[in-house]
Order: structure tokens, then C-alpha cells, then sequence
């Protein structure tokens, strides 16, 4: 009998991880989907003969090469990187509300790219990326530093109040702008919208590096946001510094949304919804909710881009649009079937 919780623990682990194996196959699966399907048809016949002997004169392997690959790889790494970023944002707050606008770094992201089209005339999506990310960066920082003042320093509770002061303040300052220049509104309405349409390898070639070390950093946070997710008291006597791990878990989350919202723009939904499904499916233990949010949003973002571009020929819905539309109903139901109060 003595070991049977033992037993039960391995069964356990080896479970989740052949879901995860399953997981990465259905990313595969979702990778070959995006490069395959689009809105102009192609035989596989075609996709193949232009990933193993590229024409340059041809159009269909020119789709392929300069739209579908940085497309599907774009959407795969700004997936994994909002699914990261919302389960880490989570863990850390303790708040099953958090995602990556809860600090700001949608808003702050948005208005420093609307700035530079306003301002200074950017109409570059390759400049959009790092405008997005300094913009990010700095929302988060002024977020955190609001959240800072008092006795108590910032807390989970002071954090989402300052998040949604900011992000409110912030929101005010890009309609403002949008409203009075036509021009900015046009330059960036499909990167407002969240869109990984007409990106390029540049982009991901720019944002790679970033997500790379957001994404070691997050998936290293598992046994500091378990120890968080058991209380503050809890987390100290058992000797965690909870100021050190949030302020971990904080910067992961940052580089990790700050890039991906610069990339592919405010998608929303993904970084909110996509660590309930992983919590649904591995239960409170953060070294498996992590790398299964990381590969559900994966998912997730790519299939609703595939949908998106074959709903409504001979043009596309953007992505983010597809992904508030799945991702607001999939969350109603996780509301009502579990208790999200706290985490």
C-alpha cells in the first residue's frame, strides 16, 4: 500500500508527458496545415516541389517561401510565446483574469507604434517591432512602479489596478491619435487588429532571439509559481524570496508578450484562455502548465489563422479576430465549469 501514491504519481507523470508528445504532434499537424492550405489552392505535389527545389519564377513557390513559412513560423512562436506569457502572468498575480494586458503591454505596445507612424512617418513593420517592444517594456515598467508604492510594494492586487490605469490612460492616448489622423488609422489597422499577414522571415529573424530567452526564463519559473500559487506565507517559510520570483516571472512575461504583441499586434484571448485549458488538462502543477500553454497556443493561434484565411474567399479574416471569436465562448465555458476566483 505504502506505494501505490508513488505508483499513482508515475502513471500521473507519464501521462502528461505523452499528452505533451501528442501536443507537439498536433503542432506539426497545424505547421503542415498552414503551409499547405491558403486562400489560393495548391496540390501537395506543388507545396513539396517548393520546399525541396525552389523556382524563383514560379508563383506558387514564392507563396510559399515568402508568405506561408514566415507566416506559420511567425504564428507559432508569437502562440507559444502569449500562452507562456498569460500562464506565467497567472501564476505570479494569482489572478485567473491575467494575461498580458493586465500589465499594460498591449496598450503600451499599441501607442508607441502609433506614435511613430503619427509622428515620425514609420510605415515599416520591421520598425513596428521594436517601436512595440520598447513600448511594452516601458508600460510595464510604469505599471510595476505604480503597483510599488505603498508599504505592502506591488502586489497582485495593486498590480491589476495599476495595469488597467495604464492601460486604460494609454488606450485614450491611441483612439485620440487615431481619430484625428486617417493616415495613421489606415498604416496600422490590420497590425491594431492583431494580423500575421504580409510579415517576413525579417520579422521573425528580429523577435527570435527575444522569445527565445522570454521562453527559457518563463519555462525556469515552474517551481517559483508553484510555490507562489501556494500563498505568500507559505512561498517564504518554505524559503522562496517571492519579491525575486515575481519580479522573474514579470520579466519573462514581458519579453515574451512585449515581442510577440510586437510582431503580430494586440492578439487577444490567447494568453487569457489558453492556461485554462492546459490547468484543465495537467491540474495546479506549473512545470506541466507551462509547456502545455506554450504548445496549446501554438495551436491555437495558427488554427485560427488557417481559418481565417479560408473563410471568406478571395480575402481573409485576421487572425485576431478568429481568435477573440473562438477564444470568448471556450472561456465562458471554463468559467462556468470551474471556479476561477483565485488560482
Amino acid at each position: 500500500m505504502a506505494n501505490a501514491p508513488a505508483s499513482a504519481a508515475t502513471s500521473r507523470e507519464a501521462a502528461l508527458a505523452f499528452g505533451l508528445l501528442c501536443l507537439v504532434a498536433a503542432v506539426l499537424l497545424v505547421a503542415f496545415l498552414s503551409i499547405t492550405v491558403g486562400a489560393r489552392p495548391m496540390t501537395l505535389e506543388t507545396v513539396w516541389s517548393a520546399l525541396a527545389a525552389f523556382n524563383p519564377g514560379s508563383t506558387e513557390h514564392r507563396i510559399v517561401w515568402d508568405l506561408r513559412l514566415p507566416r506559420t513560423a511567425i504564428g507559432l512562436a508569437v502562440g507559444a510565446a502569449l500562452g507562456l506569457s498569460g500562464a506565467v502572468l497567472q501564476g505570479a498575480t494569482r489572478n485567473p483574469l491575467a494575461d498580458p494586458s493586465i500589465l499594460g503591454i498591449h496598450s503600451g505596445a499599441a501607442v508607441l507604434v502609433v506614435l511613430g507612424v503619427a509622428v515620425f512617418g514609420i510605415t515599416q513593420l520591421s520598425l513596428y517591432v521594436w517601436l512595440g517592444f520598447i513600448g511594452a517594456g516601458v508600460a510595464m515598467l510604469v505599471v510595476y512602479a505604480v503597483a510599488s508604492l505603498g508599504r505592502e510594494g506591488a502586489t497582485p492586487i495593486k498590480l491589476a489596478l495599476a495595469g488597467a490605469a495604464v492601460t486604460a490612460a494609454m488606450q485614450s492616448v491611441t483612439s485620440a491619435i487615431l481619430l484625428t489622423s486617417p493616415r495613421t488609422l489606415d498604416e496600422i489597422r490590420f497590425w491594431q487588429v492583431g494580423s500575421l499577414a504580409g510579415r517576413d522571415m525579417a520579422i521573425f529573424v528580429q523577435v527570435a532571439p527575444f522569445l527565445a530567452i522570454g521562453a527559457v526564463l518563463a519555462l525556469a519559473t515552474g517551481r517559483m509559481l508553484d510555490g507562489l500559487s501556494m500563498g505568500e506565507d507559505v512561498a517564504r517559510a518554505l524559503g522562496q524570496d517571492v519579491g525575486r520570483s515575481r519580479a522573474i516571472a514579470g520579466l519573462a512575461a514581458v519579453i515574451l508578450a512585449g515581442a510577440a504583441t510586437a510582431a503580430a499586434g494586440p492578439i487577444a484571448f490567447v494568453g487569457l484562455t489558453v492556461p485554462h485549458m492546459a490547468r484543465a488538462m495537467t491540474g495546479p502543477n506549473y512545470r506541466w502548465i507551462l509547456p502545455y500553454s506554450m504548445l496549446l497556443a501554438a495551436i491555437l493561434l495558427v488554427g485560427a489563422d488557417i481559418i481565417g484565411r479560408i473563410i471568406a474567399p478571395p480575402g481573409e479574416v485576421q487572425v485576431g479576430i478568429v481568435t477573440a471569436f473562438l477564444g470568448a465562448p471556450v472561456f465562458i465555458a471554463l468559467v462556468r465549469r470551474r471556479k476561477l476566483a483565485t488560482l
